[in-house]
């Protein structure tokens, strides 16, 4: 299964970007698979972002995100999104994209917040 993400780049505080995180090669129903966000800041550790169930009326998000990150897919792209609002500069980080079930993570792409 390859994953690839896409959507960063440098953006001022309070702005928005779209990630996106486009799979291929998945064995099973792309809308029941479960797939999560993972962002790395320099020096830091891995943290999860945000999780998206098989369903996607199930979503969980860090307290760090909660009401500016929101979790979206398109089943008929095989793609899930993370909208990011509200931009701060502690939102810099390689985000990545997770598929649990296959062990399978995307390239990271990375997101700055600088003025």
């Amino acid at each position: 299964v390859q994953v690839v993400e896409s959507g960063g780049g440098l953006v001022q505080p309070g702005g928005s970007l779209r990630l996106s995180c486009a799979t291929f090669g998945l064995a099973f129903n792309f809308s029941r698979v479960a797939m999560s966000w993972y962002r790395q800041a320099p020096g830091q550790g891995r943290e999860l972002v945000a999780h998206s169930t098989s369903t996607i009326s199930s979503t969980n998000y860090a307290d760090s995100v909660k009401g500016r990150f929101t979790i979206s897919r398109d089943s008929a792209k095989n793609t899930m999104y993370l909208q990011m609002n509200t931009l701060k500069p502690e939102d810099t980080a390689v985000y990545y994209c997770y598929v649990p079930s296959v062990g399978s993570w995307g390239q990271g792409t990375q997101v700055t917040v600088s003025s």
